[in-house]
């Protein structure tokens, strides 16, 4: 296992570790989660894509991986960085280690570095492009790969994720249909529609086309999740702006960020983004706090704009978490509803969106 590793940062900091999983080299923007469990969903989230995640948690893998944790049908992440991972899980599910699912998908892995000190760089100096490798170059050539990386500002990245063509989850008999567009749907989404509320599940590609959607004319919309720059999907903006007020719709995540531009919102790249199932959302419109799961680099600019209400906000940061118009009859979260990983405080708005069906 000992393996020289390093990380190497866009500010020039080097770190020098252990590799573990794939042996290789990655290199992407580097991002924290402070979440203590469910490193399976987050490196199988389609919303890290072409991202390096960092896990705060020091101990990671210790009840390895399983056959039911998986949120896509293959790994997003592409590097995971920890304090120390158990090379031996104790868990009754387990049907591999973590170091052999990193090998398996050939995901790079770098441990035995001081993480507590790389997160607080991230948190001060803000996500920054990274560089994983196991062999020893010199700081010219790293800087070179560094500044290769395309900047997450400006990207788009719904293609890399989305299905291709169009789908259907059958529900139970005579219930309603939805339309989910996929810019990166997590699998616990569709579930949750399809097996809790017995729904139609129809599931299409980023871009399709609005007269499509109309063609299967579903009872409601459901914008997913998904990774990149919000603003760079100018498609996806244009054609849910084309499908206001023909039918409910509620956005998740990205799905929030792109409901919210087609309203006339804006979005800007966060400091270091919000990754992690603790994040407190306060809902104005019962005065309560929900603990909340999350993972977005972006978020929606608070401003004024016709029939849209803004329904919670982050209370770390204040940042927009929901907003919804009565008019267009369509509300989102920036959060992650179906909580994979995370707590439940938030399961009851796919109810809400099931009412308005």
């Amino acid at each position: 296992m000992n393996n020289k590793s390093i990380l190497y940062l866009e500010n020039g900091m080097i770190f020098e570790g252990e590799s573990f999983g794939y042996h290789g080299e990655a290199s992407a923007e580097i991002v924290f989660n402070t979440s203590m469990t469910g490193y399976q969903e987050i490196l199988t989230d389609p919303s890290y894509d072409s991202q390096i995640v960092l896990m705060t948690y020091p101990h990671i893998g210790n009840y390895g991986t399983n056959f039911n944790d998986n949120e896509s049908s293959k790994t997003s992440a592409k590097g995971l960085i920890a304090r120390d991972f158990c090379e031996y899980p104790s868990n009754h599910e387990s049907t591999k280690s973590l170091n052999e699912y990193l090998k398996e998908n050939k995901i790079v892995g770098i441990h035995m570095i001081d993480t507590r000190k790389l997160t607080k760089i991230i948190r001060n100096d803000g996500s920054q492009k990274c560089l994983i490798t196991s062999e020893y170059e010199n700081v010219d050539d790293m800087r070179k790969k560094i500044f290769d990386i395309a900047d997450m500002k400006g990207s788009d990245l719904t293609y890399n994720v989305s299905c291709k063509e169009i789908y259907k989850l059958t529900g139970k008999k005579d219930k309603k249909t939805i339309f989910v567009y996929d810019f990166g749907c997590k699998k616990n989404i569709l579930k949750i529609m399809n097996e809790d509320f017995g729904l139609n599940v129809i599931v299409g590609p980023c871009d399709t086309d609005p007269e499509t959607v109309k063609q299967i004319n579903p009872d409601g919309i459901l914008l997913s999740n998904g990774p990149g720059d919000p603003s760079a999907s100018k498609y996806a903006i244009n054609n849910i702006k084309s499908l206001l007020g023909y039918k409910p719709i509620f956005g998740i995540c990205l799905g929030h960020q792109i409901l919210s531009l087609s309203l006339g919102f804006e979005t800007f790249k966060l400091k270091f983004g919000h990754r992690g199932a603790n994040h407190p959302v306060l809902n104005y419109e019962t005065g309560k706090v929900e603990i909340t799961s999350q993972n977005h680099g972006f978020a929606v600019l608070d401003k004024k704009v016709n029939n849209v209400d803004v329904t919670h906000i982050n209370l770390n940061d204040n940042t927009v978490e929901g907003i919804k118009s009565e008019k267009y009859n369509c509300f989102s979260l920036q959060y992650h509803p179906e909580a994979s990983p995370g707590p439940h405080d938030s399961y009851k708005y796919f109810d809400l969106f099931f009412r308005m069906l």
